[in-house]
């Protein structure tokens, strides 16, 4: 869309790229494929329409998830990795809204712990590392301190496919992951994960931005709706099967956060 394509300002055009920062353990957002290289996802399907849109090629990066937002702007044109728009993320990085995700709990197959989300004192409790399920779990671990009961363990690891792992081998109780990606895992895992109670605290996500790029912002947030509009977005997320957590509106900047 020539458009759209004219709003990009040079520092993202003069390469012919867009090179996007992303983490690629965390099916079925982004991940790899089966040879161990290629990065694949809706999230990756979403980055090569944004790309499509600018007359750009798309250039997914694997980075660690807590790498990411520090880069935007340098080492990447922009982040897109699952990141929550939380009011902490929006004072490092903009954020143009492109998908709904709420949280969810697995467990061991007939969850055979009896673990109870509303009291994991005393349990083991698998996380990736910068979440914001990471800082939840903190912020229960204190509470179990506070209250004078039994610890619970926060085993944070930097790949979601190693908190996985902790629960089906029983290093951890319970993971607790974006509802998409815990949905996944356990369609994954064959039967041996199952999820644990309702999903929690829907929240939009978004593509992260360098702070202030008002062009880019711009960019973005009319390919983005233009992806919406024209059918693209919904026939990428249903591919995935994770079109519930589908926006009709792109905003740069959110301001009705959880």
């Amino acid at each position: 869309d020539e458009k759209i394509a004219k709003m990009l300002p040079s520092s993202v055009t003069k390469d012919g790229k867009l090179t996007v920062g992303m983490d690629t353990s965390y099916a079925p957002a982004e991940f790899l494929a089966a040879d161990g290289k290629t990065p694949v996802g809706f999230d990756v399907d979403i980055a090569k329409a944004l790309a499509g849109v600018f007359g750009l090629e798309a250039d997914p990066e694997t980075a660690n998830f807590d790498s990411i937002i520090p880069a935007v702007g340098a080492k990447y044109d922009i982040g897109i990795s699952s990141f929550t728009v939380t009011k902490e993320r929006l004072e490092a990085v903009d954020f143009v809204s492109h998908f709904n995700a709420g949280s969810a709990w697995a467990v061991k197959k007939g969850n055979p712990n009896k673990v109870d989300t509303s009291d994991l004192c005393g349990k083991k409790v698998a996380v990736q590392t910068a979440t914001m399920q990471e800082t939840a779990a903190n912020k229960m671990a204190k509470q179990c301190k506070a209250d004078g009961k039994a610890e619970m363990d926060v085993i944070s690891s930097k790949l979601q496919t190693d908190v996985t792992t902790n629960v089906v081998t029983g290093k951890a109780d319970v993971f607790y992951a974006d509802s998409p990606v815990a949905g996944y895992a356990i369609a994954q895992t064959d039967g041996q994960l199952e999820a644990l109670g309702d999903v929690e605290g829907v929240a939009k996500q978004g593509i992260a931005i360098k702070k202030g790029d008002q062009q880019l912002d711009e960019a973005v947030q009319k390919a983005v709706q233009k992806l919406m509009d024209d059918g693209t977005y919904m026939k990428i997320l249903k591919h995935w099967g994770v079109e519930s957590g589908a926006l009709d509106k792109a905003e740069i900047n959110p301001t009705d956060l959880n």
